[in-house]
């Protein structure tokens, strides 16, 4: 089962090494597209002779109509976007194919992300449920896309490509729409990817804010008013299903001080909470 994961970039050049080499040492069948909109902070005096990736660089309308001209370009049974700042695990994507190879009616797999900070060091981490559409729709969206794969029927059969007029809730809107068909989801139960919080990251800025409110005011007004009962079903939920409890584990990933080998971190005190 062949595997295409899209990276969109744009002057992150440090980041986007080591992502690519979290994605080139991943075993099977696995394609990395790079959708580069133009940098210019050293990124294509290496990037286009990089052996390991598919390189387009292009100008774009932004990170999702970047994803979506490398999704176009993919020619896996399996698709995922990878940003710059994120990383896959070892062996991450042989249990997604191995998911999918088992059970081939699913059309979206979730899996689980250690969250560490811009040295790799573990802050929290996040487990993942299928996400519920009101919830979604109201309140924010509970899995993160660098743990996301989805066949590639949902881009070539149904044409769910994401909304290249969105910055910052794309993959959120994009998911309300998946909700909305409905289409198959689970989750896999294990980690599968890093996210960096560098300081820099876009979900955390303004215009995240404010796209996040216009889907919220998108969604119908009686849903709107029921967003404490959306909170509450969710919280309940993830307690139920033990998303809130997490034996010590390790990880291994690439960090700026080790960009060709990654580094093993420990994590005897697992927590749910972010910092602060």
């Amino acid at each position: 089962m062949r595997i295409s994961i899209v990276t969109p970039s744009y002057r992150r050049s440090a980041w986007l090494k080591l992502c690519i080499a979290s994605v080139a040492d991943q075993p099977g069948e696995v394609e990395q597209i790079v959708q580069d909109a133009g940098s210019d902070d050293g990124t294509l005096d290496w990037l286009p002779r990089d052996p390991r990736v598919k390189a387009f660089v292009e100008k774009d309308q932004g990170m999702y109509d970047g994803i979506n001209r490398g999704l176009r370009r993919a020619g896996g049974d399996i698709l995922g976007y990878l940003n710059c700042d994120e990383q896959y695990l070892p062996g991450a994507l042989s249990a997604v194919a191995g998911f999918f190879e088992q059970h081939p009616q699913t059309d979206v797999l979730f899996g689980d992300v250690v969250m560490v900070d811009a040295g790799g060091r573990y802050l929290y981490h996040r487990k993942m449920q299928t996400p519920l559409k009101y919830h979604t729709w109201t309140c924010h969206l509970s899995t993160l896309s660098c743990a996301m794969f989805f066949h590639r029927r949902i881009v070539f059969e149904y044409g769910l490509l994401f909304d290249p007029r969105l910055r910052d809730v794309g993959d959120g809107e994009w998911i309300v729409r998946l909700l909305q068909r409905p289409v198959k989801m689970a989750a896999l139960g294990q980690f599968t990817s890093a996210f960096t919080c560098t300081g820099a990251n876009m979900s955390a800025g303004p215009n995240a804010r404010r796209e996040s409110r216009e889907l919220f005011h998108s969604a119908p007004l009686w849903a709107q008013r029921l967003k404490p009962l959306f909170v509450l079903q969710h919280r309940l939920r993830r307690l139920l299903g033990g998303m809130y409890r997490q034996q010590p584990f390790a990880y291994e990933i690439y960090t700026l001080a080790s960009p060709v080998r990654r580094q093993r971190y420990e994590v005897n005190r697992p927590t749910f909470r972010a910092p602060g």
